[in-house]
């Protein structure tokens, strides 16, 4: 994809390391000579390539990596990693080949071997799920800085490095992205890790090299299928996130039958927790107090423990995952009556989470939340959380992701049309697909409920949230669900500057609801 694609991130210095140091720690064999050949960076991406690289030649969509040495050479690359297809590619190549047999199956322990990820690590966090991975690491990282620890953060939305905030690119970057990230934490004296993990990042290695101190587990949901055959194989695939070769112990949450399953089949030791009252969990999540800014809930454990404290997100789920993220601290080993004094002495958790159910409007008017949700189940949970506040109408705005499952789009159509009384249909990312046809598909679903909502259609969404803030009044809530944090629209390819936060307000402040 082209067009303001956030900066890979690096460490500021490596130690050198030979090719033939290389090829004494995997499987391979060297083509041409690696004497005296030193690396002090790795990419998958001929475009990122700096003086001194490892080019990472992988068998690609359409090309092998291969195709591209040339080019990867020309731009610095000092050796190349690949296959054996790409060692027959490249024929006689002008710098040294590590031919192995599956190069992204090794790339975390080249990434872990160049970078020295392993010694002195940070403590690592990794938590998995459909919904709610990226509040739970946002929430993570607060009680952990609130704590006096140096955190780093790699997020759906951001990577943040002891302090420093930059876009993320995807949800978990590729494991030679990973491991450079935790050597720039390093160098800034980051004491603990916190990642989000999709499945996509489990299958495709992108966190091998990484061994998590604790990981977590929020919920499962239909999402995805269009990377997996069908729920069982999505369900393996975040499963794997609970083996030994990746994760110390883990924290799962029973609110799903799937969370039921990932505490039975795991392979590491696992402790449970509940916001929907399994007796079954160690930890619970109670409820205390609901606002329109925040969610007070009490955390207790079989074996005594207690805390009462507050979420600053609308939301009983949001609750539920910031139960989760105390818990996993815990069995990370930080003492829980530290915890319970930091969160009494801050009154709640401290934490901004981008685009979760973030209100953009101001005292007059409606309120308008936008939200990165974009699966039934995350559709369902959070317009609950928005009516509970709404005095008025509840109004939500969404649209679907092109060149994406499209077998979860009807059900997008019909929960939504469930939980408001105003539907806006619009566009989301449409990459190669017609807006039209994916706009029609979810139109279907929501006009499947009987007594279903008032039903508008609106291309492009500059113009949906124009519609639907003119349809609002006094009292009532928009939702726009979708774009949440990102700041750009994937049209044929291309990222198109574009921000749901700006858009929301802009068509606020038109309608003389704010200054």
């Amino acid at each position: 994809m082209s067009g303001n694609i956030p900066p890979v991130i690096r460490p500021t210095s490596v130690t050198p390391r030979s090719i033939l140091e290389l090829s004494q720690a995997i499987d391979c064999d060297v083509v041409g000579s690696g004497e005296g050949v030193l690396v002090t960076g790795m990419t998958v991406m001929t475009r990122e390539i700096q003086q001194g690289d490892l080019f990472i030649a992988v068998r690609g969509a359409h090309k092998h990596g291969a195709e591209f040495i040339d080019d990867a050479v020309a731009r610095g690359a000092v050796a190349v990693l690949t296959d054996r297809e790409g060692a027959e590619i490249a024929g006689e190549a002008a710098v040294p080949l590590v031919v192995v047999e599956s190069p992204r199956a090794v790339l975390g322990d080249v990434a872990n071997w160049l970078y020295r990820t392993d010694v002195n690590p940070p403590l690592f966090f990794g938590v998995t799920g459909t919904n709610g991975k990226t509040s739970t690491v946002y929430l993570l990282e607060a009680i952990l800085r609130q704590m006096g620890i140096v955190t780093g953060l790699s997020s759906t939305a951001e990577r943040h490095i002891a302090g420093e905030t930059v876009i993320s690119r995807l949800t978990t970057p590729e494991a030679s992205e990973l491991h450079a990230l935790v050597a720039r934490m390093k160098e800034q004296h980051v004491g603990a890790v916190v990642i989000e993990v999709s499945a996509q990042a489990l299958t495709h290695n992108r966190v091998s090299g990484i061994t998590f101190d604790v990981a977590g587990f929020t919920n499962l949901s239909h999402d995805h299928l269009d990377d997996y055959a069908d729920m069982d194989e999505y369900f393996l695939a975040k499963l794997a996130l609970f083996s030994p070769e990746i994760a110390k112990r883990g924290v799962v949450s029973l609110d799903s039958p799937w969370g039921i399953r990932v505490a039975q089949e795991s392979s590491i030791p696992v402790r449970t927790i509940s916001s929907q009252g399994n007796p079954d969990a160690w930890w619970q999540v109670e409820i205390t107090e609901e606002s329109a800014e925040s969610v007070a809930f009490t955390l207790t454990s079989q074996d005594g423990h207690a805390l009462e404290t507050r979420e600053p997100v609308i939301g009983s789920h949001m609750a539920a995952n910031a139960g989760l993220a105390i818990a996993m601290l815990v069995e990370a080993g930080l003492n829980f009556d530290d915890i319970a004094n930091v969160l009494r002495r801050d009154n709640g958790i401290r934490a901004y989470l981008p685009g979760r159910t973030e209100k953009v409007s101001g005292e007059r008017g409606p309120n308008v939340f936008v939200d990165f949700g974009h699966s039934p189940d995350a559709f369902e949970h959070t317009l609950a959380a928005v009516r509970k506040f709404t005095t008025g109408r509840t109004i939500m705005v969404f649209g679907a992701d092109g060149d994406r499952d499209a077998t979860k789009r009807f059900d997008m159509g019909r929960v939504a049309a469930e939980g408001c009384d105003i539907l806006v249909i619009t566009d989301h990312h449409p990459r190669f697909e017609d807006p039209a046809s994916i706009r029609q598909q979810l139109v279907v679903g929501a006009r499947s409920v009987a007594d279903g909502p008032e039903i508008h259609e609106s291309s492009p969404p500059e113009a949906a949230i124009v519609l639907a803030v003119s349809l609002a009044a006094e009292g009532d809530s928009i939702l726009w669900a979708g774009p949440g944090h990102q700041n750009y629209r994937d049209i044929r390819g291309e990222r198109t500057v574009y921000s749901a936060r700006d858009l929301a307000r802009s068509a606020l402040r038109d309608a003389g609801w704010l200054e």
